[in-house]
């Protein structure tokens, strides 16, 4: 199987800096790049051999850069064919998406066709923020929140151009907006390429982490009423956290009583049918009735997975704890229907 990882962010947000560093560095990765014609801002003209009839291109540090003109699972397939025919060759695929792009029809690419889910694995969805100008695209461009949203990681750039009082007040949307990507702060100049590879944003693993400050908070919303759109008291006065009404949203849901597997298929079937849009991602661990072992589970939209994690440890008591990020979702219709579902 061969790793993709997506790689999203709004204009300006660093992404054809990094993709000139995998197509140019002697890194000793065979990376096949596939960059979108319409994009935005592309790096053929600083780059790339310009001939109209090129679509592929090897780059001299054994790195290919791709441009498509239309269907991305063409060009998948297309690469895999010339990569078996022993033409190019390449253990990795780095997918750049415009600028204005969502990333969700993308990632749904290695779910719904078959042939392309047989071939490649999508590693990880990276999305670049913008330290300047990140707070300014999140309010006027729904896209940008979709793209963190979706993150299973972001990378800050340009954060020596903002101050440490606005540095922190970003990190802060953004973890409300999606408190399971890890941030990461970085220069493009320096930074390490390998960091962006084998996240294994999308498998089935054991682990959830949720960002601890983003827990704090609930917590203290569920103690004092408030919800996440609005500033709290107690913070100081240069730091207006929550004052921004963000579609992109992300929620949480904690029990320790376990679930009846029948009630809970049912309720979750019935929420992607209606919502599945809305849901960008979604995960959890959680303690089913009769299941001695940890059930993970994640999506994508409408698309569900769920597997048998590790056994239950003595002494450990069954929990469950889920995370649901999406647009504008029905966070207590969706809390409650859960809470009906316990046993």
């Amino acid at each position: 199987m061969i790793p993709v990882t997506i790689l999203t962010g709004f204009l300006g947000s660093g992404k054809t800096t990094l993709l000139k560093r995998i197509l140019t560095e002697a890194h000793g990765m065979k990376i096949a790049v596939i960059e979108n014609e319409f994009g935005e801002e592309n790096i053929d003209n600083d780059i790339l051999v310009q001939e109209s009839s090129e679509q592929i291109v090897q780059m001299s540090n054994g790195c290919i850069c791709c441009t498509i003109r239309g269907d991305l699972v063409q060009a998948l397939s297309d690469l895999n064919t010339r990569r078996d025919d022993g033409q190019i060759a390449f253990d990795r695929v780095v997918i750049e998406t415009t600028g204005l792009a969502n990333p969700g029809p993308v990632a749904q690419t290695f779910f719904i066709d078959d042939e392309i889910a047989d071939t490649y694995r999508l590693d990880a969805v990276i999305t670049l923020v913008d330290a300047k100008h990140g707070q300014q695209q999140l309010d006027q461009h729904e896209v940008v929140q979709r793209q963190v949203g979706f993150a299973d990681r972001l990378f800050i750039t340009k954060s020596d151009q903002v101050n440490e009082a606005e540095l922190a007040e970003l990190k802060h949307r953004l973890t409300h907006m999606n408190p399971r990507a890890p941030q990461q702060q970085v220069n493009f100049g320096d930074a390490n390429l390998k960091d962006f590879f084998d996240l294994n944003g999308f498998n089935l693993n054991e682990k959830l982490d949720i960002d601890p400050d983003f827990l704090a908070d609930e917590a203290h919303e569920h103690e004092h009423g408030h919800d996440h759109d609005h500033a709290h008291c107690g913070h100081d006065h240069h730091h207006h956290h929550h004052a921004h009404d963000d579609a992109i949203k992300s929620f949480t849901f904690r029990s320790e009583r376990p679930f009846d597997a029948a009630k809970l298929e049912d309720f979750l079937g019935s929420i992607l049918q209606v919502y599945g849009e809305r849901l960008l991602r979604y995960k959890g661990v959680l303690s089913m009735k009769g299941v001695p072992r940890r059930v993970v589970f994640q999506g994508v939209h409408q698309m569900m997975g769920s597997d048998l994690g590790r056994p239950w440890q003595i002494g450990e008591r069954p929990n469950t704890k889920m995370v649901f990020i999406g647009a504008d979702l029905p966070k207590e219709i969706i809390l409650q229907g859960l809470e009906r579902c316990l046993i």
